[in-house]
């Protein structure tokens, strides 16, 4: 009786370690491998199925070293200032978010480019405490597995910046009529400033938050300095 136990609870752990490690795998095929698509994407492709308003979404990979100097400056000084010396988490505050999530208000994160990294490749968009455990396991393995360069490229090429654009290559183009190559700082920061919301704010006709967001990011630019992430970069 206790071998006719075992061998479906030794199945059982084979499959729960497969499912663990599964994420794993396919993170480190893409240390190497640019995603073709990502949740995100699928999630607004079938929201604008039937749509006939031409493309449901419009997605452009431009590599690191294609991209003008100012963006992933501007991306790490609006959403995650500490991205070159953190493991993926800001604990100081995850445990202010927890905090003011105790007491009844919305659930809140403290999401760092790591972790909007792995909630945009793999997760919906829904706010709940399973969902940021699972983004949590996510953002450990592409800590673990891609340097800090990949993680930024990829961020900076699945992000969405408006209703159907992701990637700055496509949104270099559609928004501005350029190449991600030849964005200039102040569309750098109005990418980086619609980010929290590219559904409702507009990178090519910024209204005042858009402009006042990005004149604040164009500040922490300048205090981060050039050279903050040429380090980071060149790993």
């Amino acid at each position: 009786m206790s071998i006719l136990f075992k061998r479906p609870f030794r199945y059982v752990l084979i499959a729960v370690g497969v499912l663990l490690l599964a994420p794993a795998a396919m993170i480190l095929v893409m240390r190497w491998v640019n995603p073709p698509i990502t949740a995100y994407m699928l999630r607004v492709h079938f929201e604008s199925q039937s749509s006939d308003n031409g493309p449901t979404i419009l997605y452009r990979w431009a590599d690191l070293d294609d991209m003008a100097a100012c963006m992933p400056l501007a991306a790490v000084a609006s959403e995650d200032q500490t991205f070159p010396n953190h493991h993926g988490f800001m604990w100081e505050a995850i445990g202010d978010a927890l905090a003011d999530n105790a007491q009844g208000g919305t659930i809140r994160g403290a999401s760092t480019i790591s972790q909007q990294t792995a909630k945009n490749l793999f997760l919906w968009p829904a706010k709940s405490y399973i969902r940021k455990g699972i983004e949590a396991y996510l953002t450990f393995w592409l800590e673990v597995l891609w340097p800090k360069r990949r993680i930024l490229e990829v961020y900076l090429n699945i992000a969405q910046f408006d209703d159907r654009i992701f990637g700055v290559g496509a949104a270099a183009e559609r928004l501005f009529g350029v190449s991600a190559k030849q964005l200039s700082t102040s569309q750098c920061a109005r990418l980086a400033a619609v980010l929290p919301n590219p559904e409702r704010y507009s990178a090519a006709s910024p209204g005042p938050y858009v402009q006042g967001q990005a004149a604040w990011i164009m500040r922490q630019m300048r205090q981060l300095g050039d050279g903050y992430l040429a380090e980071t970069i060149t790993r």
